[in-house]
């Protein structure tokens, strides 16, 4: 029977748990003495081992940790342990448990069997010293790209040489076989602010040894403050993989990009046997009052954010990847598993090392917790989330069609009648006087107090691309067609309040095969396809790099409050299925895009004449990014089908 050590924020007092806290745990290594410092208050006996090797091989020391009165075990060993690798073992209630790494290990072994001990200063790429983080001035100027290390170039016209690795991302003036950019050079050119990588901490379930023989997405973790070596050229040497990480971050950072780390902090992929539990059997995990362990991540366990020590992990696990890898943000994985308290430090401790830090999650979970809900960062509750955001699944289901259905109608594939839904989708979460609540066919009304809070999205790695969405409602269309719908997927995204998210791939039409879950799917079917990036589609791709240039030039697009919202955006009044339309104010007055700017979506296959408020406009093309024509007075203007129309009031 599991000892369940009780230590948590309500039995200790405050004194003692700033020390807990700032207890560093984990290796520290110089050339002359390495120290091991664990905390496993139950453990009876705790060895340290020496191996040369990753798995295999030799031990050369084994020594025992001592224990204070506070649960937590120290060695030091006198020599120069750089490039060796290490496990510890503990002894509880008689027996030995699993030879682990410790639960800080920063760099493994092939496999993550052993941690290992290294120099990261030996590590680091030229000039890493003078690496910075990407700077916002405002959460909603982030424009978030979700990509897969080795989807994004693994596919043979990426023109990349490292394919699927971390090194692939450092690659200058790539090209497919039709001389258009891919890769690092494509990311600059679309001008996205952040890229948001799936999880690239060690996972359990593919072999590092032959990596190309099997696929992960890495939502199965193991050693959370460690690389996954199948992204290495190297996975034996945990080094390498540190090092060349540091090499992509600097690439990226030196493009102007950010790095967010998509992190799974809510479960362990091994339930049985999982490292925590090798450590401090009972401890890291909620439990329901009959033993049985809380399952709301759907994946066996959940970890219990609430307590003092697992608290402490994780803000302890962010700040590492924060000031060893000058990461720029994170997406938390089932955000609505951990309490709302530790995700509130979590965020006031990680500012204090980058103020623009970018902090978003899934408010929501796979499972019952628990832990009360009124307690745990889920969407409902996120006006008590200090400068965190969560995805909107309201603007996701308006824009493509409820998540769980698959004929599903959303407003791109021709969606009439919730009009009401795609406006409150347009506000960024928050009320607007316009906005009428009776008519809404989604419940969810104003669940952020400001668009900061929002992550706007209608794909992702989950589900359907978009693509594959659309070719499921819409199977008889013409792809021309359905490049239009993409295209006003994508400017409802980059044209509505909140912080903007899209999946890799929507800009090249991006197919999984129709394959809705594809977490372990082969490269045929996960990678990116760059052959795709010429004709009509490259000039989709363009389309989205002005629909993002756009946004970044107009300020109005990306306000930060409700009160401005109400302020500045005036919808249409006189209403017509499947069109939406806004005016917005713009505050620069000197702005080459005027004082007003009149934006319209039209799901319709026909085009469709509407009013518009007397004025001098001229329409602007967003496939060529200029205006067309000279101002002219007009009080209706004609919707071509499918389409975004947008005019300026110069």
């Amino acid at each position: 029977m599991l000892l369940m050590t009780t230590l948590n924020t309500n039995h200790h007092n405050a004194n003692r748990d700033h020390l807990f806290f700032n207890k560093k745990l984990g290796i520290s290594y110089t050339e002359n003495i390495t120290t091991l410092s664990l905390w496993a208050p139950s453990a009876e006996n705790v060895i340290w081992r020496i191996y040369d090797k990753g798995t295999a091989g030799r031990l050369i020391i084994e020594t025992k940790l001592l224990k204070d009165q506070d649960g937590f075990w120290e060695a030091s060993i006198n020599k120069d342990l750089h490039d060796l690798f290490y496990t510890i073992q503990v002894k509880y209630q008689g027996q030995w448990l699993h030879e682990i790494p410790d639960l800080y290990a920063t760099t493994t072994g092939v496999n993550g069997q052993r941690g290992m001990i290294y120099n990261p200063k030996e590590t680091a790429p030229a000039q890493w010293d003078k690496d910075q983080y990407v700077s916002l001035k405002s959460y909603t100027d982030a424009v978030i790209y979700e990509m897969h290390v080795r989807d994004f170039t693994k596919h043979p016209e990426s023109g990349v040489k490292d394919k699927g690795l971390f090194l692939g991302l450092t690659e200058e003036s790539t090209h497919n076989s039709y001389g258009k950019t891919t890769a690092l050079g494509h990311l600059e050119e679309l001008g996205i602010t952040h890229i948001h990588l799936l999880p690239v901490s060690d996972y359990c379930n593919l072999d590092e040894r032959t990596p190309n023989e099997g696929y992960n997405w890495g939502y199965d973790p193991l050693n959370f403050n460690s690389l996954e070596g199948s992204y290495a050229t190297n996975p034996y040497d945990g080094s390498q993989r540190v090092s060349e990480f540091k090499q992509m971050v600097y690439s990226l950072h030196k493009k102007g990009i950010g790095v967010v780390l998509d992190v799974v902090y809510n479960h362990t992929g091994i339930i049985e046997g999982n490292y925590f539990d090798q450590t401090e059997p009972g401890y890291f995990f909620r439990y329901h009052e009959d033993g049985v362990l809380s399952n709301a991540s759907g994946c066996g366990n959940e970890f219990a954010t609430e307590k003092l020590m697992a608290r402490k992990y994780i803000i302890d696990s962010l700040k590492y990847w924060c000031t060893e890898y000058h990461i720029d943000g994170f997406r938390f994985d089932l955000m609505g598993i951990y309490d709302i308290e530790t995700m509130n430090i979590i965020a006031s401790e990680l500012r204090k090392i980058n103020p623009s830090i970018l902090l978003y999650g899934e408010g929501w979970t796979a499972d019952t917790s628990s832990l009360d809900e009124s307690q745990r960062a889920v969407k409902n509750n996120t006006p008590q989330l200090e400068n965190i955001a969560c995805f909107s699944d309201n603007f996701r289901d308006i824009v493509k069609g409820p998540q769980f259905s698959d004929d599903s109608l959303g407003f791109i594939s021709g969606l009439k009648g919730q009009e009401e839904d795609l406006k409150k989708a347009i506000i960024g979460g928050v009320s607007h006087p316009q906005v009428d609540p009776e008519y809404l066919i989604n419940k969810g009304y104003a669940w952020a107090e400001k668009p900061t809070q929002v992550i706007n999205y209608f794909s992702c790695h989950d589900d359907y691309t978009i693509y594959d969405k659309l070719k499921m409602v819409l199977p008889f269309e013409k792809e021309g067609l359905l490049i239009k719908r993409v295209q006003l997927a994508m400017a409802i995204n980059m044209l509505s309040q909140g912080i903007p998210f899209f999946h890799s791939g929507v800009e090249l039409l991006r197919t999984k095969k129709g394959i809705r879950n594809s977490y372990n799917a082969p490269d045929f079917i996960n990678q990116v396809t760059w052959s795709s990036k010429k004709g009509s589609i490259a000039q989709l791709s363009k389309y989205i790099k002005h629909l993002i240039q756009l946004r970044k030039a107009v300020g109005a697009f990306r306000l930060q409050t409700q009160e401005d919202i109400a302020h500045n955006l005036i919808f249409m009044e006189e209403y017509h299925q499947g069109i939406v339309g806004f005016i917005l104010r713009h505050k620069d007055k000197h702005s080459v895009f005027g004082h007003k700017l009149l934006v319209v979506f039209n799901n319709n296959s026909e085009a469709i004449t509407v009013d518009i408020p007397k004025a001098n406009w001229v329409e602007f093309d967003l496939q060529e990014y200029k205006t067309v024509g000279e101002p002219s007075s007009k009080t209706s203007i004609t919707l071509e089908p499918i389409s975004t129309s947008i005019y300026l009031m110069l």
